[in-house]
């Protein structure tokens, strides 16, 4: 019987003369992760697969700055008198608001650019954020932050003193919300692309089932958290700002679903393109063009 997790006694990786720190090792194996899984839905949607690393370039840089800046406005307090930290962000410390905020701003400049529709995007980016999000937040194992309150659980995690918060110096073991919302990020990817598959959302609305139920995760996590973070009315903010973020995405996802006469047009739709296809005649040696795909660059 495991008697609790062990938390790493160090948070850089040697790699022979580099010092790599293990939080922003594995921020980059979620973005490697969520790029390819973004291309590779964005290329079954018919669009160029480049277009998705053009994005990733512009999005990602965007969504570390935004992610960064929710983090610091949110916990301003904790940066009073060292305001220099700010910029540590190798220290941990990511607003995921913030990040999907500015990323969404460069994936809409880039799609334009490149004449995808915008929906095209937050669909395929719907399951590729949570992806990332899962694998990145193992970086604060790493850091020994963000866990919740004291557990005798058998799955708790070991804190090491100097990395308790004052409360809890007492305690040893915790709970780990970085562990909790890592495996929900990844159960919401499965059920996303269940979603996507049923085909019973208007296009853009998978990305709100991504913001809804992680959204509603962050609630019952953020509620296990001990940490310092600005209240309102004796409230975490993120509990607000995750809760209207919920409502909204509700709101959304029940006014995209797709109307029985839409699904039965899509249905008919596809059987009359299964039946072109079987019409077809045989290749009699002369090759067709084909059609450009979808995010060919515009030029200026």
């Amino acid at each position: 019987m495991i008697a609790s997790i062990p938390s790493p006694s160090e948070s850089v990786l040697e790699l022979g003369p580099l010092d790599l720190r293990a939080y922003g090792v594995m921020i980059g194996l979620g973005v490697l992760a969520a790029v390819w899984l973004f291309s590779k839905r964005l290329e079954s949607r018919g669009v160029n697969p480049d277009v998705g690393t053009t994005i990733a370039m512009v999005a990602v840089p965007l969504g570390l700055v935004g992610a960064r800046a929710y983090h610091v406005i949110t916990d301003w307090k904790s940066f009073q008198g060292r305001w220099i930290e700010a910029f540590y962000i190798w220290e941990g410390g990511l607003g995921i608001l913030g990040g999907i905020a500015f990323g969404v701003a460069g994936s809409y400049w880039v799609a334009r650019r490149h004449e995808v529709p915008m929906t095209t995007v937050l669909d395929a980016a719907a399951p590729a954020i949570p992806l990332a999000q899962a694998i990145g937040r193992w970086g604060n194992w790493w850091n020994q932050e963000l866990f919740g309150k004291p557990s005798d659980l058998p799955w708790a995690i070991e804190i090491d003193p100097e990395n308790r918060v004052a409360a809890y110096p007492d305690d040893a073991t915790f709970h780990p919300t970085f562990l909790y919302e890592s495996l929900w990020n990844l159960a919401l990817v499965g059920f996303i692309l269940w979603i996507d598959r049923r085909n019973v959302l208007r296009p853009g609305r998978v990305f709100a089932v991504y913001t809804g139920g992680y959204a509603a995760g962050r609630l019952w996590i953020e509620a296990l958290r001990i940490d310092t973070a600005s209240q309102v009315f004796g409230l975490r903010v993120n509990l607000w700002v995750f809760g209207v973020v919920l409502l909204a995405s509700i709101a959304a996802i029940a006014t995209g679903r797709r109307s029985p006469d839409e699904l039965s047009s899509d249905a008919i739709a596809a059987d009359e393109d299964d039946a072109d296809l079987d019409d077809e005649p045989g290749d009699a040696g002369h090759d067709e063009p084909e059609a450009a795909a979808v995010g060919t660059p515009v030029d200026d």
